[in-house]
């Protein structure tokens, strides 16, 4: 993957981010078949999970992260189910609050840093898998009240022996993982066995910039924009008072929606602060697990020249960065194209840490 070259009859970063996304093919035969649970979080809302069962009840589970505004019918997640069912691996895509399709309780919604949500959803998945391959006797039901709402790495008793668990992200999804990770240090190797980021911004501030000009700004922001605003305005609904409506409307970029609404409703000052220390990138020595780390060079969401350098890693990372794949894109074969060929290069290096 990390030598991935584009067919010929889609060069650009540009086109390797959209076709893949709209027309390529992401699985040979039907679509998955999802079996949902609402979980309640410990501050009173909800998230709702999509599994796709395993038939071995000890079959090791393949969790993954969305990307912004994704969900588990994004291309990249029926690619990655198509893999996992291959694989006789269980696959859970857990929907960050507001994006299952239904909007969220709580007078917040998701963001690129979000590793404490991340960590909470890890170590109850990874208990689930240690009761059902028999390695301890734990309920593995809701938290109890007196849990540390969200704190993934923390409030949590862990066995000493790891789950049978993978964990992938997928550009938002992707940097939020990392992020975790590196919170977790040491103890993330006691919930998973290895985590994945795909094109994820793991510079945000950088990754903003190039989102917010030109065709991006044209395209890919106006997107974005164009459910993001919605769910915020209905959040402001069920929160009167809860951020400036008219200065939301005006938001014409994400930093400007960031600023208004992302920075504020999750803690952080302004969106320099939360670019800042929501990035990934700066952290990335800290982490204690095998994780690969996958960007294009050509991702018009996240410029070549913000990726982060073998100097800049610790000794559990490894870094793909081919040339050409766009934003999670990286199609294969004659037109349509189809896009099994990242899922099946980083499920497999996945798989080879269990």
């Amino acid at each position: 993957m990390d030598r991935y070259v584009s067919p010929r009859w889609l060069p650009g970063g540009n086109l390797q981010t959209i076709w893949p996304a709209l027309w390529s093919r992401r699985h040979d035969g039907p679509p998955p078949v999802y079996r949902r649970e609402r979980w309640a979080t410990p501050d009173g809302d909800f998230i709702d999970v999509d599994f796709q069962d395993a038939e071995a009840p000890d079959a090791p589970l393949l969790v993954l992260f969305h990307g912004l505004e994704g969900s588990s019918h994004s291309h990249y997640a029926e690619a990655f189910a198509a893999f996992a069912a291959a694989h006789g691996m269980g696959f859970a895509v857990p929907h960050f609050r507001g994006c299952s399709g239904e909007i969220n309780l709580a007078p917040r919604a998701y963001h690129s840093g979000d590793h404490e949500e991340v960590g909470w959803i890890l170590h109850r998945l990874a208990e689930r898998q240690r009761v059902g391959s028999g390695r301890t006797e734990r309920s593995a039901g809701p938290p109890q009240a007196s849990e540390r709402p969200l704190g993934g790495q923390r409030g949590h008793e862990v066995p000493s022996v790891g789950a049978r668990m993978l964990a992938a992200g997928v550009s938002l999804g992707g940097n939020a993982l990392l992020r975790w990770a590196e919170e977790a240090g040491d103890s993330a190797a006691r919930v998973v066995k290895a985590v994945a980021s795909v094109s994820a911004p793991l510079d945000l501030a950088a990754g903003g910039a190039a989102i917010g000009r030109g065709f991006n700004r044209l395209v890919y922001t106006r997107m974005f924009l164009s459910t993001m605003k919605p769910k915020a305005l209905a959040k402001l609904a069920q929160h009167p008072g809860l951020f400036d409506a008219e200065r939301l409307r005006a938001a014409r970029d994400l930093y400007a929606f960031d600023d208004v609404f992302t920075a504020p409703l999750h803690g952080f000052r302004n969106t320099e602060d939360y670019w800042a220390r929501a990035s990934a990138k700066p952290h990335l020595r800290a982490i204690r697990v095998p994780a690969l780390v996958v960007n294009a060079r050509n991702d018009p969401f996240v410029p070549g020249s913000s990726l982060p350098g073998p100097h800049e890693v610790g000794p559990h990372v490894t870094l793909w960065q081919p040339l050409h794949g766009g934003h999670v894109g990286f199609p294969w074969g004659r037109p349509p194209g189809h896009v099994r060929t990242m899922p099946e290069a980083v499920g497999g290096w996945l798989r080879a840490h269990l």
